[in-house]
């Protein structure tokens, strides 16, 4: 059964897109723990980061570079900060969370935003993705 990034990057499942390419997909967490907490996740499902093969690890990782760098010049923030813990979801995952403090990075509090700041925002790191 697909999971559900998976039902995400095949458009079955609405999404706040960030980037694609022909390997991997990078959207806005719907339940952030701060404005532009991103998820980036390889189109191919693989439940364990180390399970990934050599090339698709490397590139996963340049790709979420590419999107930590579009999401830091969108969302004032100290710095951008990358987790890998996902355990709720048998899918690689990496979450970018812009971090003004510690607790930013906790997964203890989270956020709410509006869908339209959800499409501005994701619309703006869009814009500084290269």
């Amino acid at each position: 059964m697909a999971t559900i990034f998976t039902k995400i990057i095949q458009g079955e499942i609405p999404s706040y897109k960030i980037a694609e390419d022909e390997n991997f997909y990078a959207f806005l967490d719907i339940n952030p723990n701060a404005k532009g907490h991103t998820l980036v996740v390889p189109k191919k499902e693989v439940n364990k980061l180390f399970d990934l093969d050599k090339t698709t690890y490397q590139n996963l990782f340049l790709f979420a570079r590419r999107v930590a760098i579009a999401l830091e010049k969108s969302v004032p923030c100290e710095r951008i900060g990358l987790s890998v813990i996902g355990l709720e979801v048998p899918h690689v995952h990496i979450h970018l969370i812009p971090l003004q403090e510690m607790k930013d990075a906790t997964f203890g509090s989270k956020i709410s935003m509006t869908n339209d700041e959800f499409n501005e925002l994701a619309a703006q790191i869009r814009q500084n993705f290269k």
